[in-house]
């Protein structure tokens, strides 16, 4: 018998959201997640994945994930720290390394246990983290663990990040004060201040982190939004995910030597979870290795993020002030923007409805990603369809 307590918060709760039009549904996609997906026997033009460059269905990283499968099995067997440290995992970690431009680096099991992991085990109570307004939920979990003091900054403001890591600094409370940021903000498609937030750190001796999630594989010719503004030997902490551009699934930290040493003896998600896969290591392995090789899958999704980019706005579109190929539909009410992706669905097109608490109340969106996979002619397509719904619900003249 379920326990009434629980029952009657949960079933209020719900229907809250669903109320408010903040209860999101989970489609369910039957086969691989590329330019065109299937959900209910309908295939339709996917602008929801994260699979920025369309090696999750790349053909040589499938290849070598079946190899490693047959060479390794299909699991690793155990924690890192005892007998799952696959020589595989060591090969992809020294590329990783080679390719963001540091001395070494550690890989997860996924983005947000990185942040969970590295931040908490380098800051701890007594220390201070200044965190941009806009960062990521698993920033935010990380910087709550660490039971550091967290002062947030408003978002990308160099003046208010200035002072409050000048007035952290001179009230002597903190033994150490880091400065966190997204590279690429996943909601606006923004890009850091970065020049100017390592200038601001130099001047106050604060360590720095960037979670690179949605930069890299995007910027820096892929290695990142560090690279991007050459400052690896600026940045202590880079943060990446092995699960969007690249494709595959895992995450890792790069820096200094001594950095990723103290990771693999104190970051606990290391410590206590068995090690990624060998098919999905020796997957990322080859992504890094094709994208060390070249440049055209990132020139490839960048061109098609400016054709959808162009296409949305001379239509009439709020598309925000993204830098990057991630392109926003900005709504503003939940419900209206819920109903806007339900009709977009309707006519085909794969479009999800973030709404808060991923983006603040009054600002929600479609999050539109074209990919290197996607065909002009899906683009096409697209856009008509945006024209055709646009008008139909009044949200274009």
């Amino acid at each position: 018998m379920s326990n009434k307590i629980l029952n009657a918060f949960l079933n209020e709760n719900i229907m809250d959201l669903q109320g408010k039009g903040l209860y999101n549904e989970i489609d369910v996609v039957a086969g691989a997640n590329g330019p065109e997906i299937e959900i209910d026997g309908r295939t339709m033009i996917n602008l929801s994945s994260n699979n920025y460059l369309g090696l999750a269905t790349d053909e040589r990283l499938k290849q070598v994930a079946k190899e490693a499968i047959d060479h390794y099995g299909v699991g690793a067997g155990a924690v890192r720290t005892i007998n799952g440290t696959l020589d595989v995992h060591i090969a992809l970690e020294k590329k990783l390394a080679a390719f963001k431009g540091t001395e070494a680096a550690v890989m997860y099991q996924s983005g947000f246990n990185c942040n969970m992991a590295a931040i908490s085990a380098v800051m701890d109570r007594g220390d201070a983290i200044l965190s941009d307004a806009l960062n990521h939920a698993s920033i935010i979990d990380g910087c709550r663990l660490s039971r550091a003091k967290i002062i947030p900054f408003e978002h990308s403001n160099m003046d208010d990040l200035r002072q409050k890591a000048k007035e952290a600094v001179e009230s002597k409370a903190y033994k150490k004060i880091m400065v966190i940021t997204d590279g690429v903000f996943s909601m606006d498609g923004d890009i850091a201040k970065l020049p100017e937030i390592v200038e601001i750190a130099k001047a106050y001796d604060l360590i720095t982190y960037v979670d690179d999630a949605h930069g890299s594989g995007v910027l820096g010719n892929g290695a990142g939004t560090v690279k991007h503004f050459g400052l690896q030997d600026d940045v202590d902490f880079q943060m990446g995910t092995l699960s969007k551009a690249i494709g595959v699934v895992g995450g890792y930290v790069a820096g200094r030597q001594n950095l990723i040493d103290w990771l693999k003896v104190r970051s606990r998600p290391f410590l206590f979870s068995t090690a990624t896969t060998p098919a999905d290591t020796a997957a990322c392995l080859k992504a890094i290795e094709l994208l060390s090789e070249s440049g055209h899958l990132v020139e490839q999704l960048w061109e098609n993020g400016r054709y959808l980019k162009e296409g949305l706005r001379k239509l009439g579109y709020d598309i925000g002030q993204s830098e990057t190929p991630i392109t926003p539909c900005i709504i503003g009410e939940e419900k209206t923007a819920q109903a806007f992706s339900k009709r977009l669905y309707e006519e085909g097109v794969y479009a999800k409805a973030i709404v808060f608490p991923t983006v603040p109340k009054g600002t929600g969106r479609i999050r539109n990603m074209p990919t290197a996979a996607h065909t002009k002619e899906m683009l096409d397509h697209a856009l008509l369809v945006y024209e055709k719904v646009g008008k139909e619900m009044n949200l274009l003249k």
